[in-house]
This record gives C-alpha cells, sequence and structure tokens, in this order.
C-alpha cells in the first residue's frame, strides 16, 4: 500500500548545511530534475501543510491529532519578532521568502548558497544581516539562506550555530520557550538524563532499538522518526509487504519514499524506554551526506521528542534531560 503523507516531515528543514557561496549567474528561475536543482521562482509545493490555530505560542505537544513543534521567536536585524522553527538537526539558520520580504530585503542576485536537506540538497539565494536575537542567544553577522515554505506556517528555522554552551528548555505543559546561556545545571529528581555526544556538530544519543544498538540524533525540526536501511534490515529480516509507503519532503523539495512501520522499544540508558513510536525507513539522503550507512542510525523527530512533558538540551552539558509525561507511552525505569 503506498500513500503521501506530506504531514510527516514536509515542514522540517533537516539538516540544514550552508557550504559555501556559489558565484553569480547561477540561474534562479529553471528548473532541474536533479537533487541539487533550484526550484523555479515562486514555488509553493506546500500549500496544504498549514499550521491550524490556535496554536500554542512556543511549544506544540504532539497529540494523538499532530505532531508538536517548538517555536522561537527571532529578531532579526531588529525586526519580528519572527517565528522560526527550533531546529536542533540543522548546522545554520534560514527564512522563507515571505519573511525577507516582510523585513524589506530582497535576496541577492549575485551569489548562491547550497543547503542540504534530508532528502537532497538544492542552490538558493541569500541575504546578508548584521544579527540574530533570541533570549540570551545573539548571532550574526551572517547570510542567511532563503528557501521556499517548507516550514508549515513557520517563518523559518532557527539552526545550532548559536547554541554552544546555550541550554533549551521546553516546556510542553506550560507553553514556555527558554535560550540560555547553560550554567551546568544538573537535572532535577524528576527528570531523566540522557548522555549527548556530537556527530557532524548535531547531538547524537546511544539507544537500543529492540535488541539493534543505534545512533539517535536530536532533531526537534523533523516531525517524523526516520531510521536508515541498515536499522530496518537488523529489526527485520524480511520487511513486511503491507508496510505503508510514505513520501518524505526535504528542504530541497525533493521526495524520496519510505516504508512506514511500528517499532520495537526504544531504549535509552537503564533509565528510560518510549514505547509505540512508528519510523520512517529509507535510503535517505541525508544518512549519506552524514556517513551512516554502514551502522544502524534514526532520527528523533517531534513525533517522539513532543510527547514529554519538559525537554532540556544543554550543549554545554552535552545531556538531555526530560520529564515524562505519564500518558505518552514512555516509561522510565
Amino acid at each position: 500500500m503506498r500513500h503521501r503523507t506530506l504531514a510527516l516531515m514536509s515542514t522540517g528543514l533537516l539538516g540544514l548545511l550552508l557550504t559555501g557561496t556559489l558565484p553569480a549567474g547561477v540561474p534562479s528561475d529553471t528548473p532541474a530534475p536533479a537533487p541539487t536543482s533550484q526550484p523555479p521562482a515562486g514555488i509553493n509545493a506546500l500549500q496544504e501543510v498549514t499550521v491550524q490555530a490556535p496554536e500554542p505560542k512556543y511549544v506544540a505537544p504532539t497529540r494523538r491529532d499532530r505532531i508538536g513543534r517548538i517555536w522561537a521567536p527571532v529578531m532579526i536585524d531588529g525586526k519580528g519578532p519572527f517565528r522560526l522553527v527550533l531546529d536542533t538537526g540543522a548546522n545554520h539558520s534560514a527564512i522563507t521568502a515571505r519573511t525577507a520580504e516582510l523585513m524589506g530585503v530582497t535576496p541577492s542576485a549575485q551569489t548562491y548558497t547550497r543547503v542540504t536537506g534530508f532528502t537532497g540538497s538544492a542552490e538558493v539565494p541569500t541575504i546578508h544581516v548584521a544579527g540574530m536575537e533570541v533570549g540570551d542567544v545573539l548571532m550574526g553577522p551572517a547570510d542567511l539562506p532563503v528557501l521556499s515554505d517548507v516550514f508549515g506556517g513557520a517563518q523559518g528555522v532557527l539552526g545550532i550555530e548559536g547554541l554552544r554552551n546555550k541550554r533549551i528548555y521546553a516546556d510542553f505543559l506550560h507553553d514556555n520557550l527558554i535560550i540560555a546561556r547553560s550554567h551546568g545545571e544538573r537535572a532535577r529528581a524528576s527528570f531523566v538524563t540522557v548522555p549527548l555526544r556530537p556527530y557532524h556538530g548535531l547531538l547524537v544519543a546511544d539507544c537500543l532499538v529492540g535488541s539493534v544498538h543505534a545512533k539517535a540524533i536530536i532533531d526537534t525540526g523533523a516531525q517524523g522518526t526516520v531510521g536508515n536501511l541498515l536499522l530496518r534490515d537488523a529489526l527485520m529480516r524480511h520487511p513486511p509487504r503491507n508496510a505503508h509507503q510514505t513520501d518524505i519532503i526535504g528542504v530541497s523539495l525533493d521526495v524520496q519514499s519510505g516504508d512506514y512501520l511500528p517499532m520495537p522499544d526504544i531504549k535509552f540508558g537503564e533509565n528510560m524506554t518510549v514505547k509505540g513510536v512508528n519510523v520512517t525507513f529509507g535510503d535517505m539522503y541525508l544518512f549519506q551526506h552524514w556517513g551512516l550507512t554502514e551502522e544502524p542510525a534514526l532520527t528523533l523527530g517531534m513525533d517522539l521528542l513532543g510527547t514529554f512533558d519538559v525537554l532540556i538540551i544543554d550543549y554545554a552539558r552535552s545531556e538531555m534531560q526530560i520529564q515524562i509525561r505519564t500518558i505518552a507511552g514512555s516509561t522510565t525505569h
């Protein structure tokens, strides 16, 4: 069975990689079929993916009827605040063309940059900004890629370039988001701690999926959890024939398909086990880019991360601190 699930991953900017400036003259209005193509000017392929009101101001919890998000109010060159998706799977921030228009800035016609997303890469124009501000985080100057509206109503994405030594506190119960300098706070007694380690600028947890050891990338910009083919093959010698086929649309607007399957329990350390997670498996472009095709790996999206009461990501301590939601299907031991 095959179906198109735009809502699974289409609004997440995954693994945005700023890889350099391209010379002037790169065509901006001629589409090409290759994954590295520049999308046509004015393209809006994801109009049906919208944020439904009323929406929480800062953090939307994941429920059975929707996937939650983390929204950061960001000032850009003193304008805003703009509503950007907080994306721990992106190493650079970006905005939509509409946001650039609201700022009164025209993307440069002289330079382009290449961004890499979950399903492919694309060459996009940029704007230059003097600085960005959210909470205690000050970033800039920077050249921000300007992308098509793949954020489901958000005005862009806040990447991790300004989060070194910072602490993200997302309280899904009370619609509260705090991004501030880390003071090395240890987890409170009611929290579970998951150690993290850096990998290509991202944060990775070691986990056990069923009986299979895997790397888990913490990706708050992704709607759904995605696994590579090696993890799928390690879990099931013969994938079920009736697996649902799901299309994943990334920042480049390229589409890749995967098998949407229920997973065994995912265990982090000795203290936390997450139950009832469905994972989309596929030979995704970004796994190849990250060099994660030779060992089991997955990205943890907001379908999982948004089920906690409180999610703390402390970059200085290299750890995730989690307060479990009692109805989320997650248990601690």
